[in-house]
């Protein structure tokens, strides 16, 4: 088997063999997740509790919300399972602070399409997990995917707190932006990484084309493009052709392509926006449809090389189907992984330049 795996036991093959109460942290979407693999594997809940200021005497799927003290007053041994996304230090080092006091899982569930992702799947996968760390560029990045594969089976954050890098060190090392970027962001949401890449360019560039599909997140990035010469922003969503999908609007960072939805919305490829001109820099964080974006920007990515940033966390196949596809469109890359702070293993990126 691959040698950069150490972890065989999934997260959910432990909780349900422990003996002692589980207790959910966290509500919403990652809580329903977590909650129906608990029943699909036989997983006893004990119960839920919420960062003291989400408690309110209410509850959630039938369960009490309680604060963790109320916990630890009620039962002296207990297994804590985080059922949110943390990006922020406090969040962070919250829960750090939780799981130096109790024994502390987050399992991985994948943000778009079904599946868990296991030392099971791992095997399945083996080859392709192989090609894709045999072709990573540096040996930091190979620690990185090696870790992140770790903790997605064993849902040990240790994984992740020993693998995480500023975002400003990605820029600086290896994305670095100049005074000259033609830069293309799918998935634009309010322009917050426009603004990122801006900060290293001192608001110096050629174009910025800007693709975001959530009208709400498209007039909050429409006025903050306001008056910025050369900047194209469209309201549609990255595909792998110009067609329509339907779309299911959250107004926020999860709004997606969604197959139920009765709402359509525009799509377009990169390759047709930019009609044969160049691009410097492609951001890629389409909440899961990564994969037709890539497609749809394949032959700027070929002809141009232009740096790419793409989100790998979304579909469990991501992690080894997506950085594989890039080197097959343009085998001239080098290939950087890097995760950036975020628990579960959200920000975790592919980089490649030449």
């Amino acid at each position: 088997m691959i040698s950069f795996i150490k972890e065989k036991q999934s997260t959910w093959d432990k909780l349900k063999e422990e003996k002692r109460p589980i207790f959910i942290y966290g509500m919403g979407d990652g809580a329903l997740k977590i909650m129906s693999v608990f029943r699909e594997k036989g997983i006893s809940l004990s119960g839920i509790f919420a960062s003291d200021d989400f408690v309110r005497g209410h509850s959630f799927e039938g369960y009490h919300v309680h604060k963790l003290s109320e916990i630890e007053n009620m039962v002296d041994d207990f297994v804590v399972v985080l059922a949110f996304a943390a990006g922020y230090q406090s969040i962070v080092d919250k829960i750090h602070s939780i799981a130096e006091k109790h024994t502390f899982y987050v399992p991985d569930v994948p943000v778009a399409g079904s599946g868990l992702f296991t030392y099971e799947y791992c095997v399945q996968n083996a080859v392709k997990l192989q090609q894709v760390y045999d072709s990573l560029y540096d040996d930091y990045s190979r620690n990185v995917y090696a870790n992140i594969i770790n903790f997605k089976i064993s849902g040990d954050i240790s994984y992740l707190s020993s693998v995480t890098t500023p975002k400003s060190s990605i820029y600086k090392e290896i994305i670095k932006p100049t005074l000259n970027e033609t830069y293309v962001d799918l998935g634009a949401y309010n322009g917050d990484t426009i603004r990122e890449i801006l900060e290293f360019t001192r608001g110096k560039y050629a174009g910025i084309y800007a693709l975001e599909p959530d009208r709400k997140n498209f007039k909050k990035l429409s006025k903050f493009v306001d008056g910025m010469p050369h900047v194209f922003a469209h309201n549609a969503a990255a595909w792998c052709i110009d067609t329509e999908l339907p779309f299911s609007a959250k107004a926020g960072r999860q709004s997606a392509i969604c197959a139920s939805s009765d709402t359509m919305i525009q799509a377009r490829s990169v390759d047709s926006i930019l009609d044969k001109k160049t691009a410097t820099i492609i951001k890629m964080d389409v909440e899961g449809f990564e994969r037709e974006a890539i497609w749809g920007a394949s032959q700027t990515i070929a002809r141009y090389s232009p740096k790419l940033m793409i989100a790998l966390y979304h579909r469990n196949e991501d992690i080894f189907e997506l950085p594989l596809l890039i080197k097959n469109i343009n085998p001239n890359y080098k290939l950087y992984i890097r995760h950036q702070l975020y628990i579960p293993a959200w920000e975790t990126n592919l980089y490649a330049t030449l």
